[in-house]
């Protein structure tokens, strides 16, 4: 049975979620600030968490901030306010999974959460590893190094990573690591993958503002050489 946690500070929206995942099936906590969720994150063990990001305490962006910051990779999907673009996009960079815009069905939320659950359970590949100059990353055990030194990235970037390495030396476009890494069926902003790219470019290339590795094909997407 999945445990889920909901961080949401409406009383109405809270019981009805929870009410509705313990329906589903699902083993559900639920709390109605930041502050709260946090701690809740910190000390349990959970499967996925749905975290609004207007929140009493400390907004949900904090929390996910934080939360990653203390190594939890646990699957988080966020709840926008309708239309706030710069919500979605700063969430997902943060390392959110997915999110979904208020006011939303139930199905499409239950359909968000076994997604991305479904992409959770996937057994991760033990053995894949990429070396890049002074790069090591164990996609696996979701750790890096460069320069023999520890390198911190968040899961989505470690996943972002990833595709472009198993994919390496074919072109892969934006919506395809939109589709294939956050599992969405179209873009909802290419300045997402860009900006992914910005920071992995920092974090693996020796000079970012020349890459060798990371390239970008015009008009296209980007190439991993």
């Amino acid at each position: 049975m999945s445990k889920i946690l909901v961080v949401e500070d409406e009383p109405q929206m809270l019981r009805g979620l929870t009410d509705n995942f313990e329906t589903e099936g699902y083993d559900v906590d639920g709390v109605a600030d930041g502050t709260a969720g946090l701690e809740k994150i910190l000390a349990g063990t959970y499967d996925l968490i749905i975290l609004d990001v207007m929140l009493p305490g400390m907004s949900g962006f904090d929390v996910l901030r934080k939360a990653r910051e203390r190594g939890i990779a646990t699957p988080v999907i966020m709840l926008t306010a309708k239309g706030q673009e710069v919500d979605k996009v700063v969430g997902l960079e943060l390392g959110a999974d997915d999110y979904i815009t208020k006011p939303f069905s139930l199905r499409e939320l239950l359909a968000r959460v076994k997604a991305v659950l479904r992409r959770a359970d996937r057994a991760p590949d033990a053995g894949a590893t990429m070396v890049l100059d002074d790069v090591e990353v164990d996609f696996g055990g979701y750790t890096a190094s460069k320069s023999g030194k520890p390198l911190v990235m968040t899961p989505k970037e470690f996943e972002v990573l990833r595709y472009l390495w198993n994919h390496r030396n074919a072109v892969v476009s934006r919506d395809q690591l939109l589709t294939e890494v956050w599992g969405y069926d179209e873009s909802i902003s290419t300045r997402t993958v860009d900006n992914f790219i910005v920071r992995l470019r920092q974090k693996i290339e020796k000079d970012p503002s020349h890459p060798r590795h990371i390239i970008t094909i015009h008009g296209t997407g980007y190439k991993l050489i």
